[in-house]
């Protein structure tokens, strides 16, 4: 018979637990100050909520990459055409990127007009675009921190000029996981017609310090868009469960010797993911089930723009299944490839914007006759902007600009109707209420539902956040 314990006196009680207490107050600091951690081995991508509600629950973002001219695009500029052929005096020729090229001022070759209720001027190059302005909040003072491709797309992409950061899709699916059991939570798409992925490749979408979980799928712009996505001809659905069902067994008892360890619990749901996708992909990806008349909206079909309009069309059937992130890639590797027009400008701008105007146009009209625009935030915008001055070649182009960029948003409780912010009289710089890319990650997790100094994650005994220690939402483009 084994001894009775000693029974402790009130006084002794509280000073043998003591330490107990204390720990349970810890615990409640850590957790309050979002250092505790939860424990979402069991499903990390399952639906969590907010800071606040959300007006928007997924996003799309058309990014037009190589950096699109704003001052041929969306920010008119009549000044400019009265200056068109002087030399701007004491300007910085080490601003873009190539300075024995710099050429006069250049006025604009598309011609501005005004659209919509609000008369907003937009160039020729958006005639269906142009339809939509009622619906979008532009952004005309955007500044960044590099003039070079790959700096500045991670810069737009990660709140940061170099590579290792999480992307906003990541922080986005940390944040608020997905509403999609059976398709990736954040899924990227790159320019089809082997123009290459962007500068900086897949460091544009990855999850950086975050769990791998969280980083963008990149989708094939040819064949199957994921590898894999079938299964083998030779094997049925009993064996293939069989074969995953003893995999598991396998990775359950590797991990039970090592908990915590997030990577491998990740890498094992990505199986199980990878399953169900087999049975939901195929359907969610193939754009042939949708009547002709939306496929007629988009542009599908269309020689100069199938592809994008294509792109677009999917996005649309992966928010409307509940994926939170789609990042869609106009343009590939720089120059000609993209719209990057150091060359000709009024050719390479007049390409882009025809393979990508009525694709997004259609893909406004669509979530809005679905009930999806209300929330699912729109973003169409580059990594920087380009210079007013022309750039020498055969052709004349236009240099980079870190200085001024324009980017609009539409959808996911954005006021539509609006311009934010000014360029100076020539498109140069950013001159009234200027806002850096902090501030559109900032307004981008607003409308999810985020205090953007909140959503955090600790790595290497530092608590970072995607906005650094900068940022600012603005309140005057929300509705």
């Amino acid at each position: 018979m084994h001894d009775l314990p000693d029974l402790y006196s009130r006084r002794h009680l509280l000073q043998r637990a003591g330490a107990g207490f204390g720990s349970i107050g810890l615990a409640s600091l850590l957790s309050q100050e979002g250092l505790l951690g939860s424990d979402q081995s069991a499903d990390p991508l399952a639906p969590k909520q907010g800071h606040f509600p959300g007006k928007a629950k997924s996003v799309i973002w058309i990014f037009a990459n190589g950096g699109p001219s704003q001052v041929d695009t969306w920010d008119y500029k009549p000044e400019l055409e009265k200056m068109d052929g002087k030399e701007l005096e004491g300007f910085d020729k080490e601003t873009g990127f190539f300075a024995n090229a710099v050429g006069p001022l250049m006025k604009s070759p598309f011609e501005f007009t005004p659209r919509g209720q609000c008369g907003k001027m937009v160039s020729s190059l958006f005639p269906h675009l142009g339809e939509h302005v009622d619906k979008m909040a532009f952004i005309h003072s955007g500044h960044t921190e590099s003039n070079n491709h790959s700096p500045a797309l991670f810069m737009m992409n990660s709140g940061l000029p170099r590579m290792g950061y999480p992307c906003v899709g990541s922080w986005v699916t940390y944040g608020l996981g997905s509403e999609s059991r059976d398709l990736p939570a954040f899924v990227v798409m790159s320019d089809p017609l082997d123009r290459g992925l962007p500068k900086g490749s897949a460091a544009n979408w990855s999850a950086g310090f975050l769990p791998s979980v969280y980083q963008g799928t990149w989708l094939k712009p040819k064949g199957d868009p994921i590898d894999n996505l079938n299964r083998p001809a030779h094997m049925s659905d009993l064996q293939q469960q069989r074969q995953l069902g003893l995999l598991s067994q396998l990775n359950q008892h590797h991990i039970d010797s090592r908990p915590g360890d997030q990577e491998l619990e990740a890498r094992i749901k990505s199986f199980e993911l990878a399953y169900r996708m087999q049975q939901a992909a195929p359907e969610a990806f193939d754009i042939e089930r949708e009547p002709e008349h939306v496929k007629n909206l988009y542009g599908v079909g269309e020689k100069r723009c199938d592809h994008f309009a294509r792109q677009c069309l999917t996005a649309r059937r992966m928010v409307e299944r509940g994926v939170r992130f789609v990042q869609i890639y106009s343009g590939g590797m720089a120059n000609q490839r993209s719209w990057d027009g150091h060359n000709d400008i009024e050719g390479n701008h007049s390409q882009f914007a025809g393979e990508t105007d009525q694709p997004v146009a259609g893909l406004l009209a669509d979530l809005e006759q679905r009930g999806l625009l209300k929330d699912t935030l729109v973003v169409w915008g580059g990594e920087f902007g380009r210079l007013p001055l022309s750039q020498k070649s055969k052709k004349p182009g236009r240099d980079h600009n870190p200085h001024c960029f324009t980017t609009w948003m539409a959808g996911g409780g954005i006021k539509g109707g609006v311009s934010y912010g000014e360029s100076d009289e020539i498109g140069h710089h950013a001159a009234v209420d200027p806002v850096h890319v902090n501030d559109i990650h900032a307004t981008i997790l607003h409308q999810l539902g985020f205090d953007h100094e909140k959503l955090t994650y600790v790595y290497n005994g530092r608590r970072f956040r995607l906005t650094d220690v900068g940022g600012h939402v603005i309140q005057d483009i929300l509705a």
